[in-house]
């Protein structure tokens, strides 16, 4: 085994969390799509897939190391939110708090000298500024707008994606 069965018990703990944050962006996706805010819809179907992309990212290092696939259970997520503004607090609040499991793993990489390990990653942290800062931009563009005025957010997300 390429891994000590310490990392690769809280690696698989990640795979359930990567998950769980994929159900949430679904369900968050869902309160958008029920407004007929399409854009914002999108983004969140776009952040699940992502999220279950970074899980398969982490059930893939698993087998490739040659530990034991060990997927948790993964909780329900939060199924209603009462703004916009709660749903991407809630967003920004898990990104910061995958942040700190990731930054968890490196440090028991470190801690063990495992370099395939930390080379795997580093890749995880760059990810997780991205991640953050789009949520707070999101959610700042949010609170400047308005719950009365998330027509301005759409048309927002549609200029950023002409201009990025």
């Amino acid at each position: 085994m390429l891994i000590s069965p310490e990392l690769a018990k809280a690696i698989n703990a990640q795979i359930g969390n990567e998950f769980g944050a994929s159900m949430q962006y679904l369900s968050i996706a869902g309160h958008f799509h029920a407004q007929k805010l399409t854009l914002l819809a999108k983004l969140f179907f776009e952040q699940a897939e992502e999220e279950k992309t970074h899980a398969m990212k982490f059930v893939h290092y698993i087998l490739d190391t040659q530990a034991e696939l060990q997927i948790p259970a993964i909780a329900a997520p939060k199924p209603k939110f009462t703004s916009a503004e709660e749903a991407v607090k809630a967003a920004l609040a898990w990104e910061q708090e995958v942040t700190e499991q990731i930054k968890a793993l490196m440090d028991l990489a470190v801690s063990q000298n495992d370099y395939l390990a930390q080379n795997f990653l580093q890749w995880f942290i760059d990810e997780q500024l991205e991640e953050i800062n789009k949520m707070d931009q999101l959610l700042s563009v949010i609170q400047r707008a308005g719950e009365k005025n998330l027509l301005m957010v759409e048309a927002y997300l549609i200029h950023s994606e002409k201009a990025g």
